[in-house]
C-alpha cells in the first residue's frame, strides 16, 4: 500500500491534529497523542470481553481525550480519519 500524505492530518511532535469532514456538536478538530504500550494494555483491560472494534474505540477515545460515544457517533469517513492518524504513529 502506498504511503500518501493525508491533508486532513497535521503531524506534530507526539501528537496529530485531525480535521473531521464536518463538525460534530461544534467539534471539527481532534488531537490524538502518540500511543504508548501502556495505552494498548489499558484499552485491552477496559474492553475485556468486548469486540476488537470496542477495544479500538476505547483506545482512540483515550488517545484523543474524548468520550467513546463521540467516536461512536462519527460518520465512517471521519472514523477512518481517526484510524489513519493512529496508523501514522505505528508505521
Amino acid at each position: 500500500m502506498e504511503n500518501q500524505e493525508k491533508d486532513y492530518i497535521k503531524e506534530g511532535e507526539g501528537k496529530n491534529t485531525i480535521e473531521l469532514s464536518r463538525p460534530y456538536g461544534g467539534i471539527q478538530f481532534v488531537d490524538m497523542r502518540e500511543p504508548t504500550v501502556q495505552d494498548l494494555l489499558t484499552a485491552e483491560l477496559q474492553s475485556k470481553g468486548k469486540s476488537n472494534g470496542e477495544q479500538e474505540i476505547t483506545m482512540f477515545a483515550n488517545l484523543c481525550e474524548i468520550e467513546p460515544d463521540f467516536i461512536k457517533g462519527l460518520g465512517l469517513r471521519d472514523y477512518g480519519r481517526i484510524q489513519d492518524s493512529y496508523r501514522l504513529f505505528t508505521s
